[in-house]
C-alpha cells in the first residue's frame, strides 16, 4: 500500500520536531487561512502532489492523472519510479516532510498512505491550505479524526475521503427511499460484512488463506526490501523491526499499532450508508462482542451496536455492525435474502436491504410498485472527479472531512469498545469515554520520539 523511497542525508532532512511545530500544532492552532490556490475554471488543470504512489496509491493516482501530477512521494522507491515513468517531470520524494519545504509547486494533496500515518501526512497540507483527498479510513484514531476534521474546517478548502462507493447510483438512491420515508421511521439498522481478515484460530487461518495467518507478534524479523525506507514507514507508530507480516499491504491493517482491522476500513465504506441515510453523527453508547481482545492483532469475527438518540423529526435508532462470521438474528432466521454483505433498515412500514450495486424493499409484495420519490441527491461522475471539481470551482464533495470525521470517529469507537471489553458511554463534545477511563489510550495515542501531532 504506502511505498517510498531513500530518505536525504540526515543533515538536510528537517527535524520531526520541527516539522510537526510548523504545521501540525494541533487542532487549535492551525492556520485559519484561506486556500492559497490559485482561481482556476474546469478547463485549467490543478497542480497535485501525491503522497504513496503505489498499490493503493498508484489507483489513486491513476483516477486523477488528468490533471498535472507535479511531485510523487513513496517510502518505497521502486514505487516512485514506476510512477514517475508515467510522470517524468514530477518531482520525486521519499519523505514527504520534504515534499511539504516545497508546498508553493502545488495546489492539492492526494494522501494513501497506510492508516497510522494519515493524519501525520494530510495536516501539513490542510495547515497550508491545500486540497486534500485522503484514503479510508480518514484517521489511525478519534483524536486524529477530531483533528483533521476541524483543521479542514479552518482551511476551507475541498477535501473528501477515499470513499469511492459514495458517489454510486445505488448509495444515493437508497439515501432518497430512506429520507423520503418509504419504509417510515427507522429505528434499526444492520450493516455485515464478510471479510474475516484478522486474528482467527489456526483452523479457520486455514480455511480462509487469510493473508496473516500468525497469531502472535513476530520475535524475529526479516530482511528489509530493497528500496524501502522502514523507518519512514513506520513514522510515528511503535518502532518494531521489518516482518514481512507486516509490509506489502494489506498487511499492516489488521495489527492494532498500524490499523485497526475491518472494523474502521470496510467500516468507512459499508456504514457510509446508514450514516449518511439516518443524518447519523455522534453515538451515545457503543457495546462490542466477540474474543477476547487481543493485545496486537485486531478481531476476524466481532459485532458492535451502537445507539445514537433523536436527529430532528428522526427517531432514536440503534446502528449494529457484524463481521466475519456474525450475522443479524434476521439473516441467520432466513427471513430477509442471505446477501454475502449488507445494509439493512427496518422501518415501521417495512424494510430495505441493500448492497454495494443493488437494492430492495421489504417485503416485495408490499411493496409492488413502489418506485419512490425522485431522484434529488446530485450523482457525480465519479468520486474523484466530484472532489477535482470541487478543488476548481467550491462546489461540495459527498464524503466531505466534516462528514467524513464523524463516520470515522463512529467506526473507531466500535474497536474501543471491544478492546475496553464493556458497553462505553460517550462523550463527543469532551471527546472522552465517561465510565471507563481505560479507553482514553484508543482515543488518543503517544507518538513515537520525534513524532507529535501537538
Amino acid at each position: 500500500m504506502i511505498d517510498a523511497t531513500t530518505p536525504p542525508n540526515r543533515a538536510d532532512r528537517p527535524s520531526r520536531r520541527r516539522f510537526i511545530r510548523t504545521v501540525a500544532g494541533s487542532a487549535a492552532g492551525l492556520i485559519a487561512a484561506p486556500a492559497i490556490v490559485r482561481g482556476r475554471n474546469l478547463n485549467e488543470k490543478l497542480d497535485i502532489a501525491v503522497i504513496a504512489a503505489g498499490g493503493r496509491g498508484g489507483h489513486n493516482l491513476q483516477q486523477v492523472s488528468s490533471e498535472n501530477i507535479v511531485a510523487l512521494c513513496d517510502v518505497y522507491e521502486p514505487a516512485v519510479a514506476r510512477a514517475a515513468r508515467l510522470h517524468p517531470h514530477a518531482k520525486r520524494f521519499s519523505d514527504f516532510r520534504r515534499l511539504y519545504d516545497e508546498a508553493g509547486g502545488f495546489d492539492a494533496v492526494v494522501v494513501s498512505t497506510p492508516e497510522h500515518t494519515h493524519a501525520a501526512a494530510a495536516l501539513p497540507a490542510l495547515a497550508l491550505g491545500k486540497h486534500v483527498y485522503l484514503e479510508k479510513p480518514l484517521s489511525y484514531n478519534v483524536h486524529e479524526a477530531r483533528v483533521l476534521r476541524e483543521a479542514a474546517a479552518k482551511a476551507g478548502v475541498a477535501t473528501q475521503m477515499g470513499t469511492q462507493i459514495h458517489a454510486s447510483e445505488n448509495y444515493r438512491r437508497v439515501v432518497e427511499l430512506i429520507r423520503s420515508g418509504v419504509i417510515g421511521p427507522v429505528r434499526e439498522a444492520h450493516v455485515w460484512v464478510s471479510r474475516a481478515w484478522g486474528r482467527q484460530s489456526p483452523e479457520d487461518a486455514e480455511k480462509n488463506r487469510d493473508i496473516v495467518s500468525v497469531l502472535e507478534r513476530p520475535s524475529d524479523s526479516s530482511p528489509i526490501p530493497e528500496g524501502l525506507n522502514w523507518d519512514l514507514w513506520v513514522g510515528p507508530a511503535p518502532a518494531r523491526p521489518f516482518h514481512e507480516v507486516y509490509w506489502p499491504g494489506p498487511k499492516w491493517y489488521r495489527w492494532w499499532d498500524f490499523g485497526n482491522g475491518t472494523m474502521s476500513d470496510l467500516g468507512s465504506h459499508w456504514n457510509d450508508l446508514p450514516f449518511w441515510a439516518l443524518d447519523l453523527k455522534a453515538p451515545l453508547t457503543i457495546e462490542a462482542f466477540g474474543p477476547p481482545p487481543h493485545p496486537e492483532i485486531a478481531p476476524a469475527s466481532m459485532k458492535a451496536v451502537y445507539e445514537y438518540g433523536p436527529r430532528g423529526d428522526q427517531p432514536p435508532v440503534t446502528l449494529s455492525w457484524y463481521q466475519g462470521t456474525a450475522r443479524p438474528d434476521l439473516w441467520d432466521e432466513g427471513k430477509i435474502p442471505q446477501w454475502e454483505n449488507g445494509h439493512l433498515f427496518v422501518g415501521e412500514k417495512g424494510m430495505l436491504l441493500s448492497d454495494y450495486g443493488k437494492h430492495v424493499l421489504l417485503p416485495e409484495e408490499e411493496f409492488e410498485g413502489v418506485t419512490g420519490p425522485e431522484p434529488f441527491l446530485t450523482r457525480p461522475s465519479s468520486h474523484h472527479a466530484e472532489w477535482i471539481d470541487a478543488c476548481k470551482t467550491g462546489s461540495p464533495t459527498g464524503s466531505n472531512f466534516e462528514y467524513a470525521g464523524w463516520l470515522t470517529e463512529a467506526n473507531h469507537l466500535g474497536n474501543v469498545a471491544y478492546r475496553v471489553g464493556r458497553k462505553i458511554e460517550w462523550d463527543a463534545e469532551g471527546m472522552r469515554v465517561t465510565n471507563a477511563p481505560e479507553a482514553e489510550p484508543f482515543i488518543r495515542r503517544e507518538y513515537r520520539d520525534g513524532w507529535s501531532l501537538g
